[in-house]
């Protein structure tokens, strides 16, 4: 398993405990320490059956800048660029079981279909 956390974040610590108290062995990325490549995100995404805007925190500053730009395919790999340039910008956490099962662990439903 793998995790993508930003450890500030308390959705990030509440998935982790989840991961801790089910035994389960996992892999820290410190997103924000080791961004994702575009290609990652891609893959990420697709495993998911996402969207680069559907996984984007518009609440963060550096979103002000995608708040003009489409959500369509002519301008997808803008908005993974933009979560390239500025990590901040991705959901979290995010999560892969060794199945290639991928989501973003904010709540116990999707936690559930990684855990168990």
């Amino acid at each position: 398993m793998e995790i993508w956390i930003n450890p500030a974040c308390s959705k990030c610590r509440t998935a982790t405990a989840a991961l801790d108290e089910a035994g389960i062995d996992y892999t820290v990325r410190r997103y924000l320490d080791d961004p994702p490549t575009a290609a990652e995100l891609e893959d990420v995404l697709s495993r998911m059956g996402l969207e680069p805007w559907d996984i984007v925190r518009m609440s963060e500053k550096p979103a002000a800048s995608l708040k003009a730009l489409l959500k369509d395919a002519t301008h997808r790999a803008d908005w993974i660029g933009a979560m390239v340039a500025e990590p901040i910008l991705i959901q979290r956490p995010i999560l892969t079981a060794p199945d290639g099962t991928t989501v973003v662990g904010r709540d116990q439903e999707s936690l559930s279909r990684v855990i168990g």
